[in-house]
Formats: structure tokens, sequence, C-alpha cells
């Protein structure tokens, strides 16, 4: 008989055993940071499935200055976090902003979560927007309508908070999904 290479024209390919599937969930905080309303949501991964564990929204008021509703947001995250103590945290990049002071605000929105997730010790990661709908939806310019939709049916729920949460399990599930298959 002759040898497979002869046989074919090419050696095989090693095809690897899979990954053994995590018997221990993984918990991951997403957040869609803001300086007025930061989204959050927790995803929970058992195997390969994903578990909407909660999500919520952390308001802050408009009109008080930008150190209050820092400090605020800051709050909030540690009260998420030693709540529902995550593995790792998920954090949506800053995109593309019309107003360079609109983008440098959500900017220290975003560096106060970050904060929170390094002073509890957690593994921070970042995505752009384009990713995230990508990773739910199939496409990077999908509407907001579809984000969430989809991030229903993947957690099997029927009734979604609002949209800064909705954008924040999104990420979560995202964060899942990129160290499930270790990209």
């Amino acid at each position: 008989m002759k040898p497979f290479a002869a046989r074919y024209g090419r050696t095989p390919r090693s095809i690897a055993a899979p990954a053994p599937t995590p018997t221990v969930p993984t918990r991951v905080l997403g957040l869609d940071p803001g300086s007025v309303r930061t989204g959050w949501g927790v995803v929970e991964r058992h195997g390969h499935t994903a578990r909407g564990i909660a999500a919520g929204v952390i308001r802050v008021s408009e009109r008080a200055p930008l150190a209050e509703r820092l400090e605020a947001v800051h709050r909030g995250v540690c009260a998420v976090l030693a709540e529902h103590r995550p593995d790792a945290v998920a954090i949506e990049e800053v995109f593309f902003a019309r107003y360079a002071q609109a983008a440098l605000v959500l900017g220290h929105a975003r560096g106060v979560a970050m904060l929170a997730a390094a002073q509890a010790g957690l593994a921070i990661a970042t995505y752009p927007p384009t990713v995230v709908k990508r990773a739910v939806v199939g496409t990077g310019k999908a509407e907001k309508a579809q984000v969430a939709q989809l991030v229903g049916a993947l957690l099997g729920w029927t009734e979604l908070p609002g949209p800064d949460a909705t954008d924040a399990l999104a990420i979560a599930i995202t964060h899942l999904n990129v160290s499930r298959i270790g990209v």
C-alpha cells in the first residue's frame, strides 16, 4: 500500500483534540462606559452556553460637575464588582466621536471604570464597537436593535434592559466568545 502522501499528493494534517470544556463557569462583567449612563451586564459561561446573570445602568446627574460624575461611575462599578464577583471585565473602546470634548469625557469615564476593575485585581479586555457587533450579530455595521435582539436570543431573555445595559451584555458575550476560542 502506498504512503498517504503518494496516494493523495499531500501529507495529512494533524487534527488536535478539542480543548476540554471548562467545568468552572467563567463570569464576565461587560461595561459600556459613559459619564452620565454606564451600562453594565454580567454574563456567565457554562461550557458552551452563556447565561445572563444581571444587567443595569449606573446613572449620574448630567448637571453634576465632571469630577463628581466620574466618582459616581467609579463607585457604581465598584459596587457591581463587589456584588457579582466577575472573573474578568470587558470594556468597550472609545469610538470615533464627532466632538473631541465628548470623546475626552467618555475616555475619562472609561478610565475610572478600568481603574475600578484594576483595583479589584481583574483582567481587563477592551473591544471596539465593530468587533462587538460582529461577534454578536455577524456584521460590524449592525444597528443597536439588531444587537439587542440577538443578545436576548443568546441569553434566552424575553425582556431586555435598556440599550446601555444591552450593549454591556454584548461586550461580555464578545469576551466570553473570544476567550473560548483563544483569539
